[in-house]
């Protein structure tokens, strides 16, 4: 019988969690005919450093199961567990064929003491018919967090009344498979079964099909939207937007070049885009823990909630108003002249206002105030606030200036093209000069074919400040780059410098593979600089890979994320492509491609997206973190404007990191660069354990993308 055990210790380690959840696999019941060196034993994977104590938080481990932070041995088991567990059995000695058979608890709420079988219902099985001749998989899965005292064992009794369980004793149970001489990213030999992928709600329903755990979740980031997919659609020909608009110089106020920049200061320099539609950044499920987008302080909040916004109505006239009772009665529960509007789940003041009976009187208002938030922020950088999405453009705005461009666009093609959809349209707001708009459109083409524009515009404001046509952003007849104009084909380079993180690159990897299955674009390689990793060979993972294209290169010596990321961008032959300078611990959504493209412009224009971090038992399906508005370690540049400004600051950031990207961030404004600033749709940030990051000589814990 084999066993899949995830067992979980915990101990505090360098004031983080230490969590550890184990998967144990063991090959047989019967002892005559387990092999001899294997007897005893069984195969322990330990995962660290992850958040609950249900095992289908367990489950949304990235990495689980297939990349432990340990491998050991283990020999005892029994049916009782602290916290949740579950024990899967195969009718035979196949991992497909494992199906749940008991568990204790499914919230990370419930357990029991050691030994303890009878506490829970689902604790006892049916009976289960075994022949001492065959051998059967099994696996447990058992999830500890980090209070208390953990223990998983399994135990087993003839199916008569009156007998008591005993624990399977190590003489009925092997190893499942040699792990010894494996390196971290060998994982062909892990059993990939339903334990793993599904959480069901009752052993009664294992007759039922199962697919991929997945859960609802308030966040509505996570409900499709037009952008994520946009790339597939195909583009408008190129031809058909020459001569649209007349050309101008693009020129913002707001670039700082040549403006002496004191250290770090950079960061007040980069302003945010305002977006349209809206693409549901803002993270509303997290603002009970981050009030920030309310400018009310969270004490005030907490204690007086919304009572500032509540509108008070006076009353028309003096009179005293009188509710009866049940008896015929009339009483006067307000002696003031005020009435009061009470919604729920506001809190209201509570010393001054005591509610007998809440009641609207005809011709008396009680509405709330309308307000907009959004017109209370601005397009700072706001550094103090990490839950509040991208800033919202106005509609009429909007409706406005597109009006303009189709009527432009149908003049030059003789009125071919119709408006299916508005996509996207992002604003750079400079009130001095002009606003640019990015804008992506869905159109339908003579009727037949559907298309996608996205192109930059330019809306120029003259002497007088009244708005004149949207400007085109395609090359006059004189040289020079006077305009934005991205190209849909440009090479893009992911540079990440990486020294033992096996289970990370591995992941990164098949990220890539899939990116690259999941659009069919070719036009991206990845450049991986080994700061001589032992726990995998990355060079033969990358060389086994489906990506199309990579470039391995190995350092000698400590860790240097500084001096990694400047050898990746140095292999680049095409000064005219773009480096986008990386982290390991990324998800990148399937439009990043595109992304990068279109806000990195030679000469002009660079990009520093906000990535998403996620909490600690947290996944892309289940997004609770925070946005990392101070990081700009994840970056986006052409390769040409990189070696312009002096890449990486190598020598002073030889031995440490945390502050590279402000520095970095420093010079390329002083360059005159803008750096477009968006928070991205799906593109995380992965919670991960720092322990052992990346060597004990390093003065610094990463951050940023870190």
């Amino acid at each position: 019988m084999c066993v899949l055990l995830r067992a979980s210790s915990v101990s505090p380690h360098a004031a983080e969690l230490m969590q550890t959840n184990v998967k144990l696999w063991v090959p047989s019941l019967w002892s005559l005919f387990l092999s001899p060196q294997f007897k005893g034993q069984a195969n322990l994977h330990v995962f660290e450093d992850w958040c609950g104590s249900s095992v289908a938080q367990l489950r949304k481990n990235l990495h689980f199961p297939l990349y432990p932070h340990v491998s050991i041995l283990h020999v005892q088991f029994s049916v009782s567990s602290d916290d949740n567990s579950e024990f899967w059995v195969s009718p035979d000695e196949s991992p497909l064929n494992a199906r749940l058979l008991v568990y204790v608890g499914q919230l990370g709420t419930e357990w029991t003491a050691p030994g303890e079988f009878s506490k829970f219902r689902s604790q006892s099985s049916k009976s289960v018919h075994l022949i001492s001749s065959r051998r059967y998989y099994f696996e447990i899965l058992h999830k500890q967090d980090d209070k208390g005292s953990d223990h998983v064992e399994v135990g087993w009794r003839p199916f008569l009344p009156g007998l008591k369980y005993e624990v399977i004793d190590s003489a009925y149970i092997s190893l499942y498979t040699d792990e010894s001489s494996l390196k971290m990213n060998s994982v062909d030999h892990i059993p990939q079964t339903l334990a793993s992928h599904s959480r069901p709600s009752s052993v009664e329903e294992q007759s039922q099909e199962h697919s991929h755990f997945s859960s609802q979740h308030g966040a509505d980031m996570l409900k499709p939207d037009p952008r994520d997919t946009f790339y597939s659609t195909p583009m408008i020909q190129a031809s058909h937007l020459e001569n649209v608009l007349p050309a101008c110089l693009y020129s913002p106020t707001y670039v700082v070049k040549d403006f002496p920049i004191a250290r770090y200061q950079g960061l007040q320099f980069v302003y945010l885009s305002f977006i349209y539609p809206n693409d549901f950044t803002r993270l509303t499920h997290m603002e009970r823990e981050n009030k920030c987008f309310y400018r009310e302080s969270p004490i005030y909040l907490e204690k007086f909630g919304f009572y500032k916004y509540m509108k008070i109505d006076e009353e028309d006239d003096d009179r005293p108003f009188f509710f009866p009772n049940p008896d015929g009665k009339y009483t006067h529960p307000l002696t003031h002249r005020y009435t009061y509007t009470y919604t729920r789940h506001i809190h209201t003041h509570p010393l001054t206002i005591n509610f007998l009976c809440c009641h609207r009187f005809p011709g008396r208002g009680g509405r709330v105030n309308p307000m907009d938030f959004e017109l209370l922020r601005s397009d700072w950088n706001d550094l103090r606030c990490n839950v509040s999405g991208n800033l919202q453009l106005a509609e009429s705005e909007v409706v406005d200036v597109l009006a303009q461009y189709m009527e432009k666009l149908n003049e030059r093609n003789g009125g071919i093209y119709t408006l299916l959809r508005i996509i996207n349209v992002e604003k750079r707001r400079d009130s001095a000069r002009g606003n640019r708009y990015l804008v992506e459109l869905e159109l339908m083409e003579r009727g037949r074919n559907v298309v996608r524009l996205s192109e930059y515009i330019y809306l120029l404001l003259h002497r007088g400040r009244s708005p004149a046509p949207p400007t085109s952003t395609h090359p006059p007849a004189q040289p020079g780059p006077v305009m934005l104009q991205w190209r849909k084909d440009v090479m893009v380079h992911f540079v990440v410098p990486v020294k033992n993180q096996a289970r990370w690159v591995q992941q990164f990897i098949t990220d890539m593979e899939e990116l690259h299955r999941q659009t069919k674009d070719d036009n991206f390689s990845i450049i991986i600089v080994d700061f001589e990793s032992t726990d995998m060979d990355v060079e033969q993972a990358l060389r086994e890979s489906t990506v199309p294209r990579y470039e391995y290169l190995r350092r000698e010596g400590n860790f240097e994320r500084s001096a990694g990321l400047q050898i990746g961008v140095d292999t680049i032959e095409d000064n005219h492509s773009i480096a986008f300078l990386c982290d390991l611990h990324i998800h990148f959504p399937l439009n990043i491609l595109e992304s990068i493209r279109k806000h990195c412009v030679e000469g002009r224009l660079a990009f520093a997206p906000i990535v998403m971090r996620l909490g600690c038992g947290s996944s892309p399906l289940e997004p609770d973190g925070y946005w990392e508005v101070n990081g700009f370690g994840l970056f986006g540049i052409y390769k040409s404007d990189f070696d312009k400004i002096g890449g990486m600051n190598t020598e002073e950031f030889k031995d440490r990191w945390g502050g590279e990207d402000w520095e970095l961030l420093d010079r390329v404004l002083q360059n005159g660069l803008e750096v477009e600033r968006l928070r991205l749709r799906n593109f995380f940030h992965y919670y991960h354990s720092k322990r052992g990051m990346w060597n004990a000589q390093n003065k610094k814990t990463p951050k940023g993308g870190g």
